[in-house]
C-alpha cells in the first residue's frame, strides 16, 4: 500500500457507520463534520488484516500477551521519540481521559485544588470537577500573533495558592502547540520546587511538525512525572480503548494502579490489544504518509483563512490537526457561532468546550481530505457574511 497524497484524498465515508463525528444527533444530512478529534481516513492496512486474522480464531477468553504489547509500545516510543520505557513503568488504560480522572483520585484528596493551563481539551476540567476537586484555571499567554505561551508566573500563584496536581497538555490541544523543551523544564522546575506531580498528557505527541520537535515530560522530569499516551489519536482508533499511563516513580504507579484497581477498571480487550499492536508494530509508514498530508492541510488551512476570513486570527500550528480559530472580531459568542454555523451546515466545536478563555474561539479539525478544509472555510465565511 502506498500512503501518499493520493491515498490520503480519497478520504473516506462514514456517516451511517455509527460513528460520533458524523452520526451524532445535531449533525444533519448536508453537515460538513469539522469538529471532533478524530480523521476521516482509513486506518493502516496492517491494522485491519490484524483484526480480521484475529476474528477468525474463534474464541475470545482471556488474553495473556502483555509482554508482546509492552514491547510494541516501547519500541514504537524508541524509535519516534527517543524516549525509553519498561514494562515496569506503564499501566494499561482504557483511554487517557480515563488516566487524567485516575491521577486526580490518586494524587490528590477531595477539596484539593488542581491546575490546569485554559483554554485546555474540556475533560480536563471535568476531571477535576467530577472528582470534587478544585479547578484553578490559568490563562495561557496570547500573543499579537495569535501564538499561546505558558503563564509561568501564573502557575506559580496556583501552586502558592495550594494546587496539589498540575494537568498539562502536551502538545495542547486546542491551541495547535507544541511546548518547547525550555518551556518543559521551566514548568517541571516549578512542580518540584513545589512538591507537586505533574501529569502530561500526550496523545498528540505524533503530531508535531517541523521544524518542531515533541519532548516528553518524561525526558525532562522523572521524579515526580507521569504521561499518558495512546495509539487512538496518532493512528486514527480511538474506538479500540487503548492507553497507556507511564511513570519512573514507583509510589505514583503504585497509587494509580490501586486507583485503577478501585475502580474496577481492567484492559485486555482482544482486538484493541489486536490492534494497538499491529499500529505499534506496523503503522507507521502510513503516519509518515499522514504528517505530510496533514502538514500540507495546515498550510493550505493558513492560505484559505487569510483569504475567506480576513477578520479571524488561525493561531499558529506547530503540533496536532486541530485549528484554533479566533472570530471575536466578528463579535459573536461561541453559542451564536454554533448557531449561525448549523444553519450553513458546518459543525466545530465551540471555544468555551475548552474554558472560558475560550469564548469567541472555535476549534476546526483538518483530519480529513484538503477540499474538505477549503469548503469548510468557505461555509464558514458565508455564515459569517450574514
Amino acid at each position: 500500500m502506498l500512503y501518499n497524497r493520493e491515498f490520503f484524498d480519497k478520504g473516506l465515508e462514514r456517516r451511517h457507520t455509527g460513528c460520533e463525528k458524523w452520526d451524532a444527533d445535531f449533525i444533519h444530512v448536508d453537515t460538513l463534520a469539522l469538529w471532533v478529534a478524530d480523521m476521516d481516513f482509513a486506518c493502516a492496512e496492517g491494522i485491519q488484516k490484524a483484526m480480521m486474522e484475529r476474528a477468525m480464531h474463534p474464541c475470545f477468553g482471556y488474553n495473556s500477551d502483555e509482554q508482546a504489547y509492552v514491547d510494541a509500545f516501547c519500541g514504537f516510543m524508541h524509535r519516534r521519540h527517543q524516549l525509553e520505557i519498561h514494562g515496569d513503568e506503564m499501566l494499561r488504560l482504557p483511554c487517557v481521559v480515563t488516566g487524567l480522572k485516575t491521577c486526580v483520585q490518586a494524587y490528590t484528596e477531595e477539596g484539593d485544588p488542581v491546575a490546569i493551563f485554559s483554554p485546555c481539551y474540556g475533560p480536563f476540567a471535568m476531571s477535576v470537577e467530577s472528582n470534587g476537586r478544585k479547578l484553578v484555571s490559568v490563562p495561557l499567554l496570547l500573543d499579537d500573533e495569535g501564538a499561546y505561551h505558558m503563564n509561568l508566573s501564573g502557575m506559580e500563584e496556583a501552586l502558592k495558592g495550594g494546587a496539589k496536581l498540575i494537568l498539562l497538555c502536551n502538545p495542547h490541544n486546542p491551541a495547535s502547540r507544541c511546548w518547547e523543551k525550555d518551556e518543559l523544564e521551566a514548568l517541571a522546575k516549578l512542580a518540584k520546587d513545589y512538591g507537586v506531580t505533574l501529569v502530561s498528557d500526550e496523545i498528540h505527541a505524533d503530531f508535531v511538525y517541523k521544524p518542531h520537535k515533541f519532548t516528553s515530560m518524561l525526558q525532562v522530569e522523572k521524579e515526580n512525572v507521569v504521561a499518558l499516551f495512546a495509539a487512538s489519536k496518532t493512528f486514527n482508533i480511538a474506538g479500540l480503548q487503548q492507553a497507556q499511563l507511564v511513570t519512573a516513580n514507583k509510589a505514583l504507579l503504585e497509587k494509580a494502579e490501586q486507583v485503577l484497581n478501585r475502580n474496577g477498571i481492567a484492559c485486555g480487550n482482544t482486538m484493541a490489544l489486536v490492534g494497538t499492536m499491529a499500529a505499534y508494530n506496523e503503522g507507521e509508514e502510513w503516519l509518515d504518509g499522514l504528517m505530510e498530508y496533514l502538514d500540507e492541510n495546515r498550510q493550505a488551512l493558513s492560505e484559505y483563512v487569510k483569504e475567506y476570513l480576513p477578520k479571524a486570527k488561525l493561531t499558529p500550528i506547530s503540533a496536532t490537526y486541530l485549528a484554533w480559530l479566533d472570530l471575536r472580531a466578528y463579535g459573536k459568542t461561541c453559542d451564536e457561532l454554533k448557531e449561525l454555523f448549523d444553519r450553513h451546515g458546518i459543525a466545530l466545536t465551540g471555544g468555551t468546550f475548552f474554558g472560558a478563555e475560550g469564548e469567541g474561539f472555535m476549534r476546526l479539525n483538518f483530519g480529513c481530505k484538503k477540499a474538505l478544509v477549503l469548503e469548510g472555510i468557505k461555509r464558514i465565511a458565508k455564515a459569517l457574511e450574514e
